[in-house]
């Protein structure tokens, strides 16, 4: 299993609310403790999201972190 395919789809949903919320992936990487490219890496598949991760980005977003998981929108 790729990076990638281990990610999704929380790297989609972060991507997706970080656009609907007109938000800057660096203001969020920043608001979460990370450096942009940390950030970048782990939505493009370079590095793995971690539970921990999961919690830090769902804060910085405003959202749960079940919402990061989510499959389909309804």
């Amino acid at each position: 299993m790729q990076i990638s395919e281990s990610n999704a789809p929380a790297a989609e949903n972060i991507s997706r609310i970080i656009k609907d919320k007109g938000l800057k992936k660096a203001y969020v990487a920043e608001k979460a403790g990370y450096a942009p490219q940390e950030l970048t890496d782990m939505l493009n598949g370079r590095k793995i999201i971690k539970a921990s991760d999961i919690l830090k980005l769902a804060c910085a977003l405003g959202v749960g972190a079940g919402e990061l998981f989510e499959t389909e929108r309804g």
